[in-house]
C-alpha cells in the first residue's frame, strides 16, 4: 500500500483548505495518508490572525503530540520552534523515519519545512512533491517589472528563489494551483519549468453542489428568514476574511447604491476581519462570523449571486459548485474559474460592480451562469479527479516513469 504523507506549517479541523479534503480523497483511491503539522492555525503568521481568525481557527488545533483519526487518515500534531521567521517541526526526521513514506507532498517550497524535507529525501528514499498557491495578485514583485539588482528583488532572490531551488532538486513535481501561480514559481520561488505543473485546487462536490427539491426550498427559505431577507431581494455573499487586501466593503457600498435605487439586493458577509464595523453601516448589509466549512454550502444556497471583490478564494469554487453566479475582479488571472459561470467588474469601483450586479437581476440570467458552474466544478475542479491524477503521478514517480 502507498503511504502518502503531507508535511504542512498548519492544520485546523475546522478548515475546508486542500490538506484538509485531499487526503481523504485519497484515502478512498487505497492510499495510507497521513498528515504531519504543528499545533498552528492556518494564518497564524498574519498581523490581524488574533482579530480576524484567532477564536474560529485555534478551535480546531489539536493538542501537540497528539495522533488522531479523521476522515480515514492520520493526522500527527507536533510542537514546533520558530526559526529566522518560519516554522520548524521538532522531531520531524524521527517522525518520517517512523512513517517511512512513500510519497511526501509538501504544499510550499517556501521555508524551513520544504528545505529539511527536501534534504531528508536522499537518506529516507521518499519521492517528494511540492506546490505553490502563491497568486499574483498577492505578491507585488509578480505585478511589475523589477531590475534584478532591485533590492526587493536581491532580497526575494536570496530568501525565496535560491531555497526554493536547492527543494527542486530533491523535488519530482510542483503543483500551482493557477497560471500565475505557475508563475510566481518559476520566476520567484526558483522552480524549474520542467518540474512545474497546474493543478487547480478542488471543491469537495460531497458538500457543494446544487440541491433542488422542496426540502432544499424550505431550508433556503428558513434561512433567508432568519437572516431578514425577503423572498424577492437578491442576496449577494462574500465568505472570508474582512481585510484591506480583500475588500468586502466594495461589495457592500454597490448594495447600498443599488438599494438607493429601488433595486431589491442585499449582502451577506461571512467572516471576520478588520472592515467589520464599516460594512455594519451601510444599507443592506448583512455581517456573520466564520463557519466551519461543512456549513458553509448551507449559506451559499440562501444566496443568489457570489462576489469576492479582489483577491482569489477557493470559497469562489464552492459556490460556483453551488450554482451560483460569480462576480471576481478585471485583474485576475485564473479566469479558467470563471469561464462561462462568472463576470469581472473594475477592480475596486463599486459603481461598476453595481453595474454587473444589475445584469444578473433576472431568474434567467443568473440560472444560465449557475448552471455552467456547477457543471464545470464537478467536472473540472472535483476533489474526485484531482485525488486520481495525484495518484497517477505518484505511482509513475514510485515506478520511475
Amino acid at each position: 500500500m502507498m503511504r502518502i504523507v503531507f508535511v504542512t506549517d498548519s492544520f485546523a479541523k475546522n478548515m475546508g483548505y486542500s490538506v484538509n479534503t485531499l487526503p481523504r480523497y485519497l484515502t478512498r483511491l487505497g492510499a495510507d495518508v497521513h498528515i504531519v503539522t504543528p499545533a498552528l492555525a492556518p494564518y497564524y503568521r498574519r498581523e490581524d490572525f488574533a482579530t480576524t481568525y484567532g477564536q474560529f481557527s485555534n478551535s480546531g488545533v489539536s493538542a501537540p503530540g497528539s495522533v488522531e483519526e479523521l476522515d480515514g487518515y492520520t493526522l500527527h500534531t507536533t510542537e514546533f520552534e520558530r526559526l529566522l521567521g518560519h516554522v520548524r517541526i521538532k522531531g520531524l526526521h524521527a517522525k518520517l523515519k517512523a512513517l517511512q513514506p512513500t510519497i511526501v507532498q509538501q504544499q510550499s517550497t517556501m521555508g524551513w519545512l520544504p528545505l529539511e524535507v527536501a534534504l531528508m529525501q536522499p537518506f529516507l528514499g521518499y519521492k517528494f512533491f511540492t506546490g505553490n498557491h502563491t497568486t499574483a495578485s498577492v505578491f507585488p514583485l509578480a505585478q511589475r517589472e523589477s531590475h534584478i539588482w532591485e533590492p526587493a528583488r536581491l532580497k526575494s532572490i536570496v530568501t525565496r528563489a535560491f531555497p526554493g531551488r536547492i527543494v527542486s532538486m530533491f523535488s519530482e513535481k510542483c503543483y500551482a494551483t493557477t497560471a500565475d501561480c505557475a508563475r510566481v514559481a518559476r520566476d520567484f520561488y526558483g522552480q524549474p519549468a520542467r518540474i512545474v505543473e497546474e493543478c487547480p485546487l478542488g471543491v469537495d462536490t460531497e458538500i457543494f453542489y446544487p440541491r433542488v427539491g422542496l426540502e432544499a426550498e424550505s431550508s433556503r427559505r428558513d434561512r433567508r428568514d432568519k437572516l431578514g431577507v425577503l423572498p424577492e431581494e437578491l442576496l449577494c455573499v462574500y465568505s472570508g476574511r474582512f481585510a484591506e487586501d480583500k475588500n468586502p466593503v466594495v461589495l457592500a457600498r454597490a448594495v447600498a447604491s443599488l438599494r438607493a435605487q429601488g433595486l431589491p439586493f442585499r449582502a451577506l458577509f461571512v467572516g471576520s476581519g478588520a472592515q467589520e464595523d464599516r460594512l455594519g453601516e451601510f444599507d443592506g448589509s448583512i455581517v456573520h462570523p466564520f463557519v466551519p466549512f461543512r456549513e458553509l454550502a448551507d449559506w451559499f444556497h440562501a444566496a443568489d449571486i457570489g462576489v469576492w471583490p479582489t483577491q482569489e478564494s477557493t470559497s469562489m469554487l464552492d459556490a460556483a459548485a453551488c450554482g451560483l453566479p460569480i462576480v471576481v475582479n478585471d485583474t485576475i488571472e485564473a479566469l479558467d474559474r470563471i469561464d462561462g459561470n462568472g463576470l469581472v467588474y473594475r477592480l475596486n469601483d463599486s459603481d461598476d460592480l453595481a453595474r454587473v450586479l444589475r445584469t444578473l437581476i433576472t431568474n434567467e440570467a443568473r440560472r444560465k451562469l449557475g448552471d455552467v458552474g456547477a457543471s464545470r466544478m464537478a467536472s473540472l475542479f472535483s476533489w474526485t479527479a484531482i485525488a486520481r491524477r495525484r495518484m497517477t503521478d505518484y505511482e509513475n514517480a514510485v515506478a520511475g516513469r
